[in-house]
């Protein structure tokens, strides 16, 4: 039995994440956390990570929680909407888990990714068009990057591939970031969490009735792995992947960006041809990671876990990955984890999609995006700056995602 520290509290609003991240590196590979009430485990190395998310013993089933079962965490707990959640491949383990997951591959072949290209190139070029447009009526040509460019830019994607209407996208963001936001009242954020099914409840009938070529379709018509995909099982998948794939890569553009301009040096690199955009995509995904807090795993059975010197993760016990900080593991990463540099040899070996059977299916199109994005910007605006300080900048008050709140930047001059 494991020793009972005393809990490091998680900071919902995210006032200083940079040193939470440090004090969760400095308490050790695996650290007791209090997460709004809720006690659990969560992991800072690398090591232990790999390790871990591959343990068939840590299972995504919230009736495994004992917090749960016994009625301590109940759905007035904000953070109800991260671990229970409608059917779908992100909650389900062993041959339920692999039958979603195949039914998924099925639809989502690398082909139906590559084919998004000029679709992501179109949204792309109309967005920096707006953008330009906007900087001339703006007071000092300041545009926020976050609204202008990085968050409709994956929301506008990840609709078009599932087949929701293009004039569905601004609810879509609105929920999502009421969902997020850890200022929405918990009421509030019950009803948004129904709306979102609901909406997607229904679009599966639509597309049931009149199948297109779109994500959604293809999920219904998925014969292989089995029984097919329930309606509920449908909608459950396409509003977890709509969650995920427009909020990673929302915060990958924002982190790439922020660490190019304020690493000049780095830049210069990059758009001289000496580094690539890969290269500087797998190090904000390592530096900077789209998700801070992914919750959660629960013990089946007691995990003893050697390579966190024999520690004993309890049966019906919570476990969460800590990517910020399993990105900057000086352990594996060297001393300066905490530094961002573009001509890192080992940046691709980061797990900001996790690792193992629950390795996140839309990782290739949050990157095919970025890959797009990152260099038409900065080709379109190669004077980009910052318009604030670079310590002004505020992550935005969401505990599992990370994001920043704003990114003002001035495109030229």
């Amino acid at each position: 039995m494991n020793a009972s520290p005393t809990p490091l509290s998680i900071d919902p609003l995210v006032q200083d994440l940079d040193g939470e991240t440090a004090r969760l590196r400095a308490a050790g590979p695996i650290v007791r956390i209090d997460l709004l009430g809720a006690p659990a485990w969560t992991v800072t190395s690398h090591t232990v990570a790999r390790r871990l998310l591959t343990d068939a013993r840590l299972v995504k089933d919230i009736n495994q929680w004992g917090l749960f079962t016994s009625g301590q965490v109940t759905h007035d707990w904000p953070l109800i909407g991260m671990v229970d959640v409608p059917p779908s491949m992100f909650t389900t383990d062993g041959a339920e888990h692999r039958r979603l997951r195949t039914k998924i591959a099925q639809a989502l072949t690398a082909r139906r990714v590559e084919d998004l290209r000029p679709v992501i190139e179109g949204y792309t070029e109309q967005l920096l068009d707006a953008m330009a447009g906007q900087a001339k009526s703006a007071p000092g040509g300041v545009v926020d990057l976050k609204p202008a460019f990085a968050g409709p830019l994956p929301m506008s994607v990840v609709c078009h591939l599932m087949g929701v209407a293009e004039a569905e996208i601004p609810r879509q963001m609105r929920l999502w970031k009421a969902f997020f936001s850890m200022l929405t009242p918990q009421d509030e954020r019950l009803a948004v969490m129904a709306e979102i099914y609901g909406i997607f409840l229904k679009m599966v009938e639509e597309k049931k009735a009149a199948p297109g070529d779109d994500l959604t379709s293809a999920l219904i018509l998925a014969d292989e792995g089995g029984a097919p995909m329930s309606r509920e099982e449908i909608a459950g998948n396409l509003q977890s992947m709509i969650a995920a794939g427009h909020e990673t890569t929302i915060a990958l553009i924002l982190s790439a960006v922020r660490g190019l301009l304020t690493h000049p040096a780095q830049l210069e690199l990059v758009l001289g041809g000496s580094v690539s955009w890969e290269a500087v995509i797998e190090e904000a995904l390592r530096w900077d990671p789209p998700v801070t807090h992914l919750l959660m795993r629960f013990a089946t059975e007691d995990v003893v876990v050697d390579e966190a010197g024999g520690f004993v993760i309890e049966k019906g016990e919570g476990v969460v990955m800590s990517y910020r900080a399993i990105g900057r593991d000086t352990s594996f990463y060297g001393d300066d984890a905490d530094s961002f540099d573009i001509t890192r040899t080992d940046a691709a070996r980061n797990v900001a999609f996790g690792h193992g059977p629950h390795i996140c299916p839309g990782a290739a199109l949050s990157r095919l995006e970025a890959a797009i994005a990152l260099p038409a910007l900065f080709a379109r605006f190669p004077s980009l700056r910052l318009a604030v300080p670079a310590q002004e900048l505020r992550k935005a008050p969401v505990l599992t995602q990370n994001d920043l709140e704003a990114l003002p930047v001035v495109l030229e001059g």
